[in-house]
């Protein structure tokens, strides 16, 4: 900025998508100010009562804006706490843009009251740029066409995407020597590999002019390890990914461990399965998963108790559970040991919302569909670890079903790129398809 030019005050007003999102969202502007529409905090009052993590994020924001409010008027400019922060206030609908916003789209709604507030304060602070932020992009859209600057929030979301940290490498013309010492032995000084870029358990593919071997790199021990297909309560590996997969689940100093893939590749399985092969170690395996009703319908409207009402979300967790015990009879010890886990809640299967305030000691905890969930939640879940615990996220980041999240924006995107090359964290990326030539079809062609 050429020197004696005065910065542009820039105001950020928020939609009520980026409170529940993020509930700490206004002191992560830096030095500008931001704006809450009155009627934003009418539709936090809604969301308030509940278990899900949107209402906690509700209700941190309500205590953030009482205790700003304590000795100012919310009506004028209130300084942020913390260093190079602005300024925040709550501002009002707008009555006369109001009416005329109303005629453009033809109907009443929050969404405009919010879109009417941010362009009054435009009108009024002539000299500030206005920017509307919103996880809601057809919002961001109303918004544009009216003229009104708008974007989403963009904290945490992970900005190259397109090369996610995959967990593993190819690498070609590696000395024979080597892989032959590394079949014989299992273990090589991973030094000595010296094209090789060492990423903390992170797997390999090694070639040399007459065979590869699959390898893993220890950081605890230096080494480059070689990584065997095992086979997991019956469930065999069809892959090189799927047996790293398998290794990652097995590895007992890997307390966490991610895996993203498209439907079919076998994440679900592969991660019950590995569970069960290892049940003498853990006193429990929860699975669990995010539910994201159908249109966006709270799971109230469904009849029945709270079990009743959660089933159908469930169901898809059920179905690997009896896809591994149906490999035996109803005679075989294997089958019975899965019925009697079920019976006496070895294996059980649960929302996500009632694991908050819970400490999860010696127990696997299986995340299914963790692209569904905010980075938020997911580090929600984590501080849940106890001793002895093991955590498994899997998901597709390119299926999401929630409005308000992205391939960029989800947890499971931000899990990867945030502990990658962390001693404690270990992450496989599954390609290949292994549920039915029917599935890749769609896959690959629609």
């Amino acid at each position: 900025m050429p020197r004696g030019r005065k910065k542009q005050r820039k105001i950020f007003v928020f939609d009520t998508s980026v409170i529940l999102f993020d509930h700490n969202a206004i002191q992560n502007f830096e030095e500008n100010d931001v704006a809450i529409p009155i009627t934003v905090l009418e539709e936090i009052d809604n969301f308030k009562k509940g278990n899900d993590t949107k209402n906690f994020e509700a209700r941190e924001f309500i205590r953030i804006v009482d205790k700003l409010s304590e000795k100012n008027s919310l009506q004028n400019w209130i300084p942020l706490n913390g260093p190079k922060k602005g300024k925040f206030k709550v501002i009002m609908n707008g009555q006369d843009v109001q009416n005329d916003t109303n005629k453009i789209f033809g109907t009443s709604k929050n969404d405009h009251r919010i879109i009417n507030a941010a362009i009054t304060l435009e009108k009024e602070e002539k000299e500030a740029k206005v920017t509307l932020v919103s996880k809601d992009i057809n919002l961001r859209l109303k918004a544009k066409a009216l003229g009104l600057h708008s974007e989403d929030y963009e904290t945490g979301k992970i900005q190259d995407v397109q090369n996610l940290y995959t967990g593993k490498q190819q690498y070609d013309d590696i000395d024979q020597e080597l892989i032959d010492t590394l079949f014989q032995e299992g273990a090589v000084d991973a030094h000595l590999f010296k094209t090789v870029i060492l990423t903390a358990n992170q797997y390999y593919i090694l070639k040399g002019k007459k065979s590869s071997v699959l390898a893993y790199f220890n950081p605890h021990s230096k080494m480059m390890e070689r990584v065997e297909k095992r086979t997991c309560y019956g469930i065999n590996p069809r892959n090189a990914e799927q047996t790293f997969a398998l290794h990652a689940i097995m590895n007992s100093e890997s307390p966490i461990v991610c895996m993203q893939g498209v439907a079919g590749t076998g994440k679900t399985l592969l991660s019950l399965a590995a569970s069960i092969e290892q049940r003498s170690s853990f006193k429990q395996i929860y699975l669990a998963r995010p539910i994201v009703p159908l249109s966006n319908k709270d799971i109230g409207y469904l009849p029945g108790d709270i079990k009743s009402k959660i089933n159908p979300y469930m169901e898809p967790l059920w179905d690997n559970l009896k896809l591994i015990k149906n490999q035996w009879s109803e005679t075989h010890r294997n089958y019975k040991r899965i019925e009697e886990m079920v019976n006496k809640e070895k294996v059980v299967v649960t929302p996500l919302a009632y694991i908050r305030g819970r400490s999860l000691s010696d127990v696997i905890f299986i995340v299914d569909e963790a692209q569904n969930l905010t980075p938020h939640e997911v580090k929600t879940i984590i501080t849940r670890a106890g001793e002895g615990c093991k955590m498994i996220f899997s998901g597709d980041i390119y299926q999401i079903d929630t409005p308000y999240l992205d391939e960029q924006s989800n947890g499971l995107s931000y899990l990867i790129d945030k502990l990658k090359g962390h001693e404690l964290f270990t992450h496989i990326t599954l390609e290949k398809g292994e549920r039915s030539e029917l599935a890749n079809l769609a896959n690959e062609l629609l």
